[in-house]
């Protein structure tokens, strides 16, 4: 049994002595700490998604979204996969297609019609750009004439005739310019804009047409199948799809008949009144009359205005 040293017991004291007072000395024991230095309790974070899952109320609300976007997708992919098929199958001849020879017979001159116009107005911007180098080129040569009757003494009337002529026909030739762009930006309003709004109706109406042969085709296969439990509800929800692509195709036939009617009024009026302007004033600008060049654009209240060069889109160069 070893004996404890004077120095050893010495030392143990005075670490007793200087040791900190302790109120509960069992607790301290137990569980190593005093009650200062006991630790707090530890809060637990849960991941705000985990604890909306465990909350019905807020889980249902989290859900509905992402459920939502999922049910679009799918109806997108089904809706597509069917009239990608509708369409194969027409270009194969296996399906019918929904008809109408009227409105398919104004469908197709509304197009053609744009196609002759643009052209019309290619031909158009070709003139009134050339024809503005013309006038140029006569303002030039009126200058020149002018300039050579100052220092030409022998030849200054004839120079001076030929200056004052050149003038005229510039200062005419700005007023047919005047005339041509007002010409031009009437079928280029009538062809990217009125026509391009019908023709965006009639593309909608032609999306419709195979969305709702996609589905007629659907219903009466299903109809062909035997009468089971399984069947009768496929053909009920089959219906109902059918129903509803038919009401937006017959609501499209209509707005496009519709516009149809309002841009065939309002093309006629506008051609008219342009034509009836260009005819006008070409011939009061090759006829050498001012005066019937001038009426004629101010019954259109177009304004003689400096014109400045029409250069043809890249694309037509």
């Amino acid at each position: 049994m070893s004996t404890v040293t004077p120095t050893v017991e010495r030392n143990l004291h005075e670490m007793l002595r200087d040791a900190p007072m302790m109120n509960d000395s069992n607790t301290a024991v137990h569980s190593g700490f005093t009650n200062q230095q006991l630790p707090k309790p530890i809060k637990t974070f849960t991941n705000p998604e985990q604890e909306s899952l465990t909350s019905p109320t807020k889980g249902n609300d989290s859900l509905k979204l992402p459920l939502a976007k999922i049910e679009t997708i799918k109806c997108w992919g089904v809706s597509t996969y069917k009239c990608t098929r509708q369409l194969m199958y027409e270009k194969l001849g296996k399906t019918s297609r929904t008809v109408d020879k009227d409105l398919e017979t104004q469908i197709d001159f509304l197009r053609d019609t744009q196609k002759k116009y643009s052209n019309l107005a290619k031909l158009s911007r070709i003139l009134s750009s050339h024809f503005y180098h013309v006038v140029q080129t006569q303002q030039a040569l009126g200058e020149a004439f002018s300039e050579l009757s100052q220092k030409s003494p022998e030849l200054q009337e004839e120079f001076k005739s030929n200056a004052e002529t050149q003038r005229s026909l510039s200062k005419n030739g700005e007023m047919l310019l005047n005339a041509l762009n007002s010409f031009l930006s009437s079928i280029n309003t009538l062809c990217s804009k009125t026509i391009e709004d019908t023709l965006m109706t009639i593309r909608q109406y032609e999306t419709a047409r195979i969305e709702y042969d996609a589905y007629r085709m659907d219903l009466e296969t299903l109809a062909q199948t035997p009468r089971t439990d399984a069947n009768t509800v496929r053909i009920d929800e089959a219906q109902l799809s059918y129903q509803k692509y038919k009401e937006d195709f017959e609501k499209l036939r209509n707005d496009v008949e519709v516009k149809l009617k309002f841009l065939e009024d309002n093309r006629i009026k506008v051609m008219r009144s342009q034509l009836t302007l260009l005819n006008g004033a070409v011939a009061a600008y090759f006829s050498g009359n001012h005066q019937l060049l001038e009426s004629t654009l101010k019954s259109y209240c177009i304004k003689n205005v400096k014109v400045s060069p029409i250069a043809a889109p890249w694309l037509e160069r």
